[in-house]
């Protein structure tokens, strides 16, 4: 994280937003410049205020969390999201990763969570609460047709693939398997185009897809 990250919180309730502005008011790293009470809202702060993350619900009225942030990702792909709510459900679940934002957590976590959260998020890392995991893993649990989609990576990659979803850095993967970074950037690639995957979201939704990582 290379400066302070600027924060746009969206909820339909300012109580919430209040919560999460006490939290951060002392995090150095987080600055939050803007809130909005719903998408509409925080899409028309984005066309003039530069925001680094959005911190957002999911059940707002006019537009939902999982609207707004695939609508951010279509206009302004380098914003993250992490999404805060009370909702666990697996098709809400479903429907949050396949929109691809970068972290997933519950409002009922803790300061301590939030702060891991948007920090590994500010990294461009993704952070699933454990509760939203053991959801993930119980709406992609892998059909016969899927398992064989992962005969197409070699064991390398496979392991390659394991240590990127743990957010291993090229270096780190490198040390640990013996190789040299410009061979752990040449699998990444491979494993991106084999896995048709864009993201690290993606990859992290065909390794549990392919029951790859538990």
């Amino acid at each position: 994280m290379e400066s302070t990250q600027k924060l746009l919180i969206v909820d339909d309730h300012q109580m919430f937003i209040d919560g999460i502005k006490s939290i951060l008011r002392k995090q150095d790293a987080f600055q939050i410049v803007a809130e909005a009470l719903n998408g509409y809202s925080a899409l028309e702060i984005l066309k003039n205020q530069p925001i680094d993350i959005i911190i957002s619900d999911i059940s707002m009225p006019e537009m939902s969390g999982i609207e707004l942030t695939k609508k951010v990702k279509e206009l302004y792909p380098e914003i993250k999201i992490l999404i805060v709510s009370m909702h666990n459900d697996p098709s809400i679940v479903s429907e949050i990763l396949m929109a691809e934002a970068e972290g997933y957590i519950l409002k009922n976590t803790g300061k301590k969570e939030l702060i891991e959260a948007l920090t590994k998020v500010a990294n461009n890392g993704t952070f699933y609460s454990n509760d939203v995991l053991t959801v993930m893993l119980q709406i992609v649990r892998p059909e016969k047709k899927t398992l064989e989609e992962t005969k197409q990576l070699s064991e390398r990659e496979i392991e390659v693939l394991k240590l990127i979803v743990e957010e291993f850095s090229s270096e780190q993967i490198a040390e640990k398997l013996f190789i040299s970074k410009r061979t752990v950037d040449t699998h990444r690639i491979n494993i991106l185009a084999k896995t048709n995957s864009k993201t690290l979201v993606g990859l992290i939704k065909y390794a549990v897809r392919n029951n790859l990582i538990s």
